[in-house]
Formats: structure tokens, C-alpha cells, sequence
């Protein structure tokens, strides 16, 4: 079996430049997703993908009206777009009633831009950062990449506004972790040493946070020792504070179009952020939590018919290990 390392590598090997759709598609999986659970399945025919939700990698506790999951399905399909475009096939993507994301190709000229560059080197990095600013010219490029239908983009860039996001962020993780079923779904996505995560090549590594690697035998006796709703709410406030500013992602409507629609824009976003040098991490407790979601909807004066999506911390840091993705064999319908 490969090492950890050589295999991350591995997954993230560079496109040629006439891959065929196969190969995009391992670029469609480098995509952010929840928990990394990678909850999708690719239908290849011809010159059509679709993308379609893989209902038993449903994270209910967390996820209860699977927006998360039909979320990353957006953000798959924009990795998809954007690779396949540098290998010369334009895309145009259908949100089926279904919940699956369709997306038919036609040959075009080749466009390698610089998100084709970042797939591969993009990752949600969950650590303390900077604390540096992030230039006016960057937030406007950051903003023009995650212009979508539906989808609005708003930056929190004072630290007053910055703390009121942190007490929503530390009451409704609390609430997730007083929460039996939230704790039991979060240990079952958790992986705590290379072993586990590379049997699985899906969850959350302990390294890719910044944590300790733990033997499997010491795991029930550290854990709840470790992972305390104390613990945990001080590194939150530690990584926020070092944060250069938050981003929240709004859809117009509270449906899965839009929520597929939500990926995409996060998913331009990330890369443009990576492009640029800018770590980014979700802090999504406030949206996940339905009670405190309705009241961050509030506090951001949102419309009735408005939902928060993502709430991203973004800054400047150096990268962590990168995740796992399955083998695409393995996710071929």
C-alpha cells in the first residue's frame, strides 16, 4: 500500500492535456465537501457526466435536509467545468429535480486558467492563521469569482462584526456537541491515524487539522478527554480571531438548486482564493444548527426567502497535510 503521502500526491496528479472525462472527473473529486464524505456517484456516457447524490454518505445529524450534500455536488460539478475546460470540453450544467447535477460537453478550445491550477493544491485549512489583511484588489477578485445565479457573497472584515460571528459560531457548536447524534456521526467520519484514513480514503485525518495522530487502541481513552465543548470553542476562537475576515454565502431561495448553485460560487472562490495565497476554512456551525441559523439569517438582515449557506474564515497560512479522495473507480456508476 502506498504511503499516505505518495498517495495524496497520487490523486492529485496533473491533468494531460487531452484527458478524457474519466480523468477530469478525479478532478471533480478534489472538490470541498462536508466531513469529506465525498457523498457522490459519476454516470459517464459520451459527453455527458452526471453527478448524482450518494444518499448513504447522508450526514443527517449535521446535515438534516441534506444541503451540504447537494452542496458539494456544486462544487464537484465546478471542478468538473473548469478541468474539462482545459482539456478542451465546455460544459453546460443541469440541476435535475432529482437532486443529481447533469452536465453535457462539446468540443472547444483548450482554456487552462488559474482555478484549473488550484484544484489540486486547494484545502480547507483548519489552523490558527496570520492574522494579516487581505488586500482591497483580492477581496474584489475573490467576490468576481463567486458571482453565481442566486448567490450573493457577503465580507465581515471588521472586528466587532468578526466576534458577533464567533458568538454564533461558539453557541451553536456547543449545541452541536451537548447533541448525542451530532457526536456519534462526527466520530464515525474521523479518522486518527494514517492507517485508518488510508483504509478508508475518505473522513477527516487528525493531521489535515493540524491534530495528533493517535494510535487506534488510545483513541476511546483520549477522546473524550481531548474533544471537549471546551476545547473546542477555544480553538474556534482562536482560529477566527487570527482570521483576516469571514465570507458568508446567501442563496436568494432556500432550495437545491440554489444549494448546488452555492457550491459552485464557494468552489470558484476557494480556488481563487488558493490562487491568491489565501487559506480558508468553513466555521459553518450558525448554519447548521436550525435554531441559531434562523437567527445569523437575522442578524445579517437577510430576506424571508433567503438562507445562509457557508460561513468561510479566510486568512493567510501555511497548507496542511491534503485529504484523501476514493479511488474513481470506485464512485463510476
Amino acid at each position: 500500500m502506498a504511503s499516505y503521502t505518495a498517495l495524496t500526491e497520487e490523486i492529485r496528479e496533473p491533468l494531460a492535456a487531452d484527458a478524457d472525462l474519466m480523468e477530469c472527473v478525479r478532478f471533480a473529486t478534489l472538490a470541498a465537501n462536508s466531513h469529506n464524505t465525498q457523498p457522490w456517484r459519476f454516470d459517464l456516457s459520451a459527453n455527458k457526466v452526471a453527478i448524482l447524490p450518494d444518499l448513504a454518505r447522508r450526514t443527517p445529524a449535521v446535515d438534516p435536509d441534506d444541503h451540504h450534500l447537494h452542496a458539494s455536488l456544486g462544487c464537484a460539478a465546478e471542478n468538473l467545468l473548469i478541468a474539462a475546460r482545459a482539456c478542451g470540453l465546455h460544459g453546460a450544467v443541469e440541476a435535475r429535480a432529482d437532486g443529481a447535477v447533469a452536465i453535457a460537453f462539446d468540443a472547444g478550445r483548450p482554456e487552462a486558467t488559474d482555478l484549473f491550477a488550484a484544484i489540486p493544491k486547494r484545502q480547507c485549512t483548519r489552523s490558527d492563521y496570520s492574522g494579516r489583511a487581505v488586500t482591497g484588489s483580492d477581496l474584489a477578485l475573490l467576490e468576481q469569482a463567486a458571482a453565481g445565479d442566486g448567490i450573493r457573497l457577503v465580507f465581515l472584515l471588521e472586528k466587532p462584526r468578526i466576534e458577533n460571528v464567533l458568538e454564533y459560531v461558539l453557541s451553536a457548536n456547543t449545541a452541536q456537541m451537548d447533541d448525542d447524534a451530532f457526536m456519534s456521526e462526527l466520530k464515525h467520519w474521523l479518522r486518527f491515524n494514517e492507517a485508518q484514513a488510508l483504509a478508508a480514503r475518505d473522513g477527516l485525518f487528525s493531521a489535515c487539522s493540524g491534530n495528533p495522530t493517535l494510535p487506534g487502541w488510545l483513541v476511546p481513552l483520549v477522546f473524550p478527554f481531548a474533544f471537549t465543548t471546551s476545547a473546542e470553542n477555544d480553538r474556534y476562537a482562536a482560529q477566527i480571531r487570527s482570521s483576516s475576515g469571514i465570507a458568508v454565502f446567501i442563496s436568494a431561495r432556500d432550495d437545491r438548486a440554489h444549494w448546488i448553485e452555492a457550491g459552485r460560487s464557494f468552489q470558484r472562490f476557494a480556488l481563487k482564493a488558493t490562487a491568491l495565497g489565501i487559506a480558508h476554512a468553513f466555521v459553518n456551525q450558525p448554519v447548521e444548527v436550525p435554531a441559531s441559523r434562523s437567527e445569523f439569517a437575522s442578524w445579517l438582515g437577510l430576506g424571508a426567502e433567503e438562507r445562509p449557506d457557508f460561513i468561510v474564515r479566510f486568512g493567510y497560512a501555511p497548507p496542511l497535510p491534503m485529504s484523501l479522495r476514493r479511488d474513481v473507480r470506485d464512485i463510476l456508476v
